[in-house]
């Protein structure tokens, strides 16, 4: 609910900082004291159009916060999430509008769009007065309040469920059906290169292992001089084993007047006289193994280029083209089990199509029933408020199978009549401004259960009317405070009485200046606001009693 309102430069408003309670509060004062200015401030604060028209003479700036309560799972929770805003349980609009028509608009201190801003306020409040009427319940909204007044919404939920599911199968099936156009033109080709990769067979990691086998076939030749040059500087004029075996025989000699200490050395030139041997081995049989090879080499080369040609021609690396070939055999097998695979989707989006059909059928049933409820019960409404002559219809329209969606198959529509015998029409084109005003007041209270938005706010509901259907404006207006915070500015001391707040507009003079300023009522005060409602400039002990009398069944 809206818990404050602070309000800074507006008109005739220097400061202002009002606290709101729950249930019916009455905003009341002589005409002109500036009640409607409250309205336009907090319309700032719910993202209404910028107006330099509202700033005070002299200020540079108006500034108007509204600070609420939102109830615990109410939807703004989630559009602050979806935005990245902070949101607790406090949550502030502000808006600062300069002398020149500029604007910042801020959720809890962080800066947003105006867009976003009246996203949000809207789901706050809903504002009823005769002129932002007009636009309050589009066909959208029509359609959202005649479900949650049947209570469908595991009806609806089913239906976007189904209308999902056949979309869902529906595009499976037309992207099959694309695949094998593109297929079947293609077919020639693709067979070629299916063919064509399979005869390569290539392997993914091959084109590395190519490339260092034909650099070491490439340089073979110099490995190979390198290698015998090796062996014969092991091996020339005697070479290292011949030295090596004569220090043995040296050494043999003398080893036994040595007393062991040249065990350590000979045993040395054992292991190198014998590490010789084997080097010579190796070396003997990599210049074998390494020896220049031409025709080894050019079929290297001839699977290299290959592959790497396969790959540019297919406009891939050449490690991807063992993937390509599974993907190229895949589009064969679609192509040639292609009635198969095609039909059973076909199958598929049939079943779904049917699913989503009886859900809109079931939907529409569900409607057409609520919707005779629901005009029954607004008919009930409509006497008390003078409104007796008018017949209020909730109109649905079918539309086309071919526009059926997650919303139905009807477009839903509340009309009105206002004079017997004519034909309904939208409520805005029809009905009057007071007559708009008491209607969706009427629609309301037999929907109280079914919207979420915590705060109404009536501008003059009960404009042209007194008596009786006042009185009746404010039982219904009571009767909306039990389940909505709802304000209400009324010139009608049968609506005041009724409120469970009571905020007076008084319109001061100081220093030659006009101010507005707004009381919160006490008991006493509201008796003598009630009276001057009833008895006009001078109030008399008798409208006190009339007052005393209003407040009583108020309060009863």
């Amino acid at each position: 609910m809206l818990v404050s309102l602070s309000v800074r430069d507006v008109v005739l408003i220097d400061r202002l900082s009002l606290t709101f309670g729950g249930g019916l509060c009455a905003l009341t004062g002589e005409t002109g004291a500036g009640k409607s200015i409250l309205l336009d401030a907090l319309g700032l604060a719910l993202g209404a159009r910028a107006d330099a028209r509202l700033l005070r003479p002299g200020a540079e700036r108006v500034v108007v916060a509204a600070n609420f309560a939102p109830p615990a799972g109410h939807a703004v929770h989630r559009l602050l999430d979806e935005h990245g805003l902070d949101g607790d349980d406090e949550l502030v609009l502000r808006r600062v509008v300069t002398a020149d028509g500029r604007g910042r608009a801020f959720v809890n201190d962080q800066p947003v769009g105006v867009a976003l801003m009246r996203e949000i306020g809207a789901s706050l409040v809903e504002i009823q007065g005769q002129a932002s009427q007009r636009g309050l319940l589009g066909g959208e909204g029509h359609r959202v309040l005649l479900d949650a007044f049947g209570g469908h919404h595991a009806a609806v939920a089913n239906l976007a469920e189904r209308c999902a599911a056949w979309r869902a199968a529906r595009d499976a099936h037309a992207r099959a059906l694309a695949a094998l156009d593109e297929a079947r033109r293609d077919e020639a080709h693709l067979r070629h290169a299916v063919a064509e990769l399979e005869t390569l067979a290539p392997v993914a990691g091959e084109e590395a292992e190519l490339a260092a086998r034909r650099r070491r076939l490439m340089a073979g030749e110099k490995i190979a001089e390198a290698v015998r040059a090796t062996i014969a500087e092991l091996t020339e004029g005697g070479g290292v084993e011949g030295h090596v075996h004569a220090a043995q025989r040296l050494l043999d000699r003398v080893a036994g007047d040595a007393d062991r200490v040249l065990d350590g050395a000979l045993a040395a030139l054992d292991r190198t006289a014998v590490e010789l041997v084997e080097a010579l081995a190796a070396l003997e049989a990599a210049g074998r193994s390494l020896a220049p090879d031409p025709e080894r080499l050019a079929r290297v080369e001839e699977r290299l280029f290959g592959l790497r040609a396969a790959a540019r021609k297919h406009d891939t690396d050449v490690d991807s083209l063992a993937g390509l070939l599974d993907k190229l055999r895949q589009r064969l097998a679609l192509l040639e089990d292609r009635d198969h695979a095609v039909e059973a989707l076909a199958v598929a989006a049939a079943s779904a199509r049917a699913d989503f059909e009886t859900a809109v059928r079931a939907v529409s049933e569900a409607r057409a029933k609520a919707a005779r409820a629901l005009d029954r019960r607004v008919a009930k409404e409509l006497p008390a408020l003078k409104l007796g002559a008018s017949r209020f219809v909730t109109r649905l329209d079918p539309l086309a199978e071919a526009d059926w969606s997650a919303a139905g198959g009807e477009r839903v529509r509340f009309e009105i009549a206002t004079v017997p015998g004519a034909e309904p029409g939208p409520l805005g084109r029809i009905a009057s401004g007071g007559e708009l005003s008491r209607l969706l007041l009427a629609l309301r209270v037999v929907l109280a259960d079914a919207d979420t938005v915590p705060t109404l706010v009536f501008d003059e509901v009960d404009s042209g009317i007194g008596g009786a259907v006042a009185a009746a404006v404010g039982e219904r207006l009571a009767r909306l405070g039990e389940a909505y915070q709802v304000l209400v500015v009324t010139h009608s001391p049968q609506v005041a009485a009724r409120a469970g707040h009571h905020y007076r507009v008084v319109k001061d003079e100081a220093g030659g200046a006009l101010f507005t300023r707004v009381d919160a009522l006490s008991d006493g005060e509201r008796r003598e606001e009630v009276a001057r409602m009833l008895a006009g400039a001078r109030v008399t002990d008798a409208a006190r009693a009339a007052a005393d009398s209003l407040l009583h069944a108020g309060a009863g």
